[in-house]
């Protein structure tokens, strides 16, 4: 197994820099998935590690074996490293077996490792099928069949699951994961699907503007993001107005909410966020003559996912916030509601 490190690496297409100084580690075996959003150099940086972009700066090293850097380039072929592309890229005119064997030797041994990743990847049955005969989902499974097949250091998927539809993307980049895990594979996954990144690798690498900006593991990612950018991007954020006056919580207007991660230093105004999970709607009626927390609002919109509903209410305060309740809403358009927080706040310097 081979880790990856990428150093201060800039590189570009001859006009302003894409890759600014970026630094990249991934331990051996790992599997990471770098997301972002279009323009932000996620392929860029797929690119230079597979070795079809030189950098101008920077290094960037499999194990011990440096492969980019000053005076250092070793060429694609030679790095050890299988791509899995966006919709498979299979050769039409090749059945799946041939297209699996393209880069190996004809010897017997190599013979006996096209089956053995065809068996892997459950696609053995088909090996004199050509790709035209076969689904997306297919076509997938044997373009990694024949990536694995050389036994790379490290193999890198440049969203290999974007073009398949919702139910089978999902069982696919499940299936993927567990053989990637079991073979130990170093991996690398660049995506702009945030469900994806969070379900299925062990750290998630968010790049924007050529930059990474924060790697951790999905849970961390998700709960502590490092700036407001990063909690917007990474699934859906309620932004409340705060006041901090000290102490580890800021006041809002569905009241006094506690402080997760840093406290914001030398600043008074500034913005909490929550998921829409850490909210809860109850009747806005006061119990036993006494008035529940958190803080009235209408609803003034209902997005229904199947699985779970987006309940959009405005606050009495303006602000727009949305609550997640498990399958069908049930509250009305225009009902009012208490929405009570539960959980502590991300907060974030105006």
């Amino acid at each position: 197994m081979t880790n990856v490190q990428v150093k201060g690496l800039t590189a570009g297409y001859g006009g302003p820099p894409i890759l600014k100084d970026l630094n990249l580690s991934v331990d051996s075996g790992e599997f990471v998935a770098v997301l972002g959003s279009s323009g932000s150099g996620k392929t860029t940086l797929l690119r230079v590690l597979a070795g079809f972009l030189i950098p101008t700066k920077g290094t960037v090293a499999f194990g011990d074996h440096q492969v980019s850097g000053p005076g250092v380039w070793v060429p694609p072929e030679k790095r050890r490293v299988g791509i899995v592309p966006q919709e498979g890229a299979l050769f039409p005119h090749l059945d799946v077996q041939k297209n699996v064997g393209f880069g190996l030797d004809k010897s017997p041994a190599s013979k006996d490792r096209i089956t053995e990743v065809l068996t892997m990847v459950g696609m053995n049955d088909f090996a004199e099928a050509r790709p035209q005969e076969l689904s997306g989902g297919q076509q997938q499974r044997v373009a990694l069949a024949r990536a694995l097949a050389p036994r790379p250091d490290v193999l890198l998927l440049d969203e290999p699951f974007s073009a398949l539809d919702a139910g089978l993307r999902t069982t696919l980049r499940t299936e993927v994961r567990e053989l990637l895990t079991a073979l130990g594979t170093t991996s690398i996954l660049v995506t702009h699907d945030q469900e994806e990144a969070l379900s299925i690798a062990d750290k998630v690498a968010v790049m924007r503007n050529g930059q990474l900006v924060q790697m951790s593991e999905p849970s961390a990612l998700y709960q502590d993001p490092t700036d407001i950018e990063t909690a917007r991007f990474v699934g859906d954020s309620v932004e409340l107005s705060a006041t901090y006056t000290g102490g580890d919580s800021v006041h809002t207007s569905l009241g006094s909410l506690r402080i997760r991660g840093d406290i914001p230093a030398n600043t008074e105004a500034v913005t909490a966020v929550l998921r829409p999970e850490q909210l809860v709607m109850v009747d806005p009626r006061p119990v036993g003559g006494s008035l529940a927390p958190g803080g009235l609002g209408k609803v003034h919109g209902i997005t229904y996912h199947g699985h779970d509903s987006l309940v959009h209410v405005t606050l009495t305060s303006g602000e727009s916030i949305a609550v997640r309740v498990p399958g069908e809403s049930t509250v009305s358009l225009g009902e009012n509601v208490r929405v009570i927080p539960t959980g502590p706040a991300s907060v974030y310097a105006n």
